[in-house]
């Protein structure tokens, strides 16, 4: 289902991506060689506990999930594209790691996700990284009053293909509000002129994921949950919660 909010619910969805906004900030601060995982897990709550919000994505589960998500955040290593679950394992130099959560507050969420290198960089996770930012740039900026949901996944999968990275099957955005998950879906390619129109009110999370290898296909580790490339290159996710007026494309979870 999706709900056309009015501006009083997009002030308070901006409050709600403000959290997320402080809360990326504090992972991406705390995140260095040697932290394990579920550490950063640890700062996520205590961000989230001091602003009086909740986290959407503890104890979520989807139909095919085969059991609810046990962290506050998704924190995805090297090959790891989404949905990596935070454990003991420390991180290492040059790792690139995507950060992906939210915040339910006052009854409406905020939902982003940021990629960096821990460390050292190697050129090549840069340039990817680079690249999964300009295409949900690409895609903020074709999240306009007047066109559709297929104009927003030509403008992503344009910038991700044109570089030769992949995109993953069946994975992409989603619209935002009292859930995490709500209507229509954004997906990271599409055709212009087709799909949902784009009107003021709605709000959608546009989220690239691009994987190093150039290959669309993927698999679900034994967790039931973190997805990996097929070719065990790396990848990277960020995102963004993104609200329609007729003013332009108004970022809720930036700083």
């Amino acid at each position: 289902m999706m709900e056309i909010k009015t501006d009083a619910n997009l002030k308070a969805m901006r409050e709600a991506g403000r959290v997320v906004a402080r809360v990326l900030e504090a992972v991406r601060a705390e995140a260095a060689p040697g932290v394990p995982l579920i550490e950063l897990d640890g700062v996520v709550r205590r961000i989230l506990t001091e602003a009086g919000a909740t986290s959407p994505f503890l104890n979520y589960r989807p139909a095919w999930a085969p059991v609810p998500y046990p962290a506050a955040a998704c924190l995805s290593v090297n090959d790891a594209i989404v949905h990596g679950v935070p454990d003991d394992a420390r991180l290492a130099d040059g790792d690139l790691l995507s950060v992906d959560c939210g915040a339910s507050l006052d009854g409406w969420v905020g939902d982003a996700a940021v990629s960096f290198t821990v460390g050292q960089a190697r050129t090549e996770d840069t340039r990817l990284i680079d690249t999964a930012y300009e295409a949900l740039e690409a895609g903020i900026a074709a999240a306009v009053v007047g066109n559709r949901i297929g104009d927003i996944g030509h403008a992503v999968g344009r910038v991700c293909r044109r570089a030769g990275y992949g995109l993953p099957d069946g994975l992409g955005g989603h619209g935002v509000g009292r859930t995490m998950h709500e209507g229509p879906d954004v997906p990271n390619e599409g055709r212009p002129g087709r799909g949902v129109p784009l009107r003021h009110g709605m709000v959608i999370a546009i989220e690239p994921m691009l994987t190093g290898g150039g290959h669309d296909h993927h698999y679900t580790g034994r967790d039931g949950w973190t997805i990996r490339t097929i070719d065990g290159s790396r990848a990277a996710h960020v995102e963004h919660t993104v609200a329609i007026t007729d003013d332009g494309p108004r970022v809720l979870t930036a700083l």
